[in-house]
């Protein structure tokens, strides 16, 4: 339910971008603000020695889903200026980690609040392909609520209630 109303949040904010007077980007980095605040959260409610726990053999362990967010918010936002994925750290501790996700959203906030209209409309390169900046930037927001609700229920499998929503 809660992953329904984020996709909802997403796609009215982005068919109302702008209609504040701040622009296109400015509403964009605003909820991305709340994005990445929540995410880096729940980032840092698992503790040290849980960050290996996984679910289920198959799944990923919770610092792997926590890295997995961070490299494609940079996969996106590199794709969003046109430009080569930056080299990436790889961590495997808490702190390495949970530096590693805050990193990439202050990557992408800077590149997200200075997109410019013409850059929202044209065509980028992404994970999910090649799309407008627009749909990227759907795209980004999508997966990271995904994954983000996703490491919840490991915190919620581990007994840990997870960071409430905000925005």
């Amino acid at each position: 339910m809660r992953i329904r109303a984020l996709c909802v949040a997403a796609v009215l904010m982005l068919g109302s971008a702008g209609a504040k007077g701040q622009g296109a980007a400015g509403e964009y980095a605003k909820h991305f603000d709340a994005l990445s605040k929540l995410s880096v959260a729940v980032a840092q409610a698992m503790p040290a020695e849980q960050y290996g726990f996984r679910p289920h053999p198959e799944s990923m362990d919770f610092g792997q889903v926590m890295s997995h967010i961070a490299t494609t918010n940079y996969q996106f936002c590199a794709g969003l200026k046109d430009a080569k994925t930056p080299d990436l750290p790889s961590p495997t501790d808490k702190g390495g980690i949970v530096k590693f996700l805050s990193d990439s959203f202050d990557y992408c906030t800077g590149v997200i609040a200075g997109l410019s209209e013409e850059q929202l409309k044209k065509a980028h390169d992404s994970p999910d392909g090649h799309l407008p900046g627009r749909e990227v930037l759907l795209a980004m927001y999508l997966h990271v609520a995904h994954h983000r609700g996703q490491a919840e229920i490991y915190l919620r499998d581990k007994g840990i209630k997870p960071p409430s929503y905000r925005i």
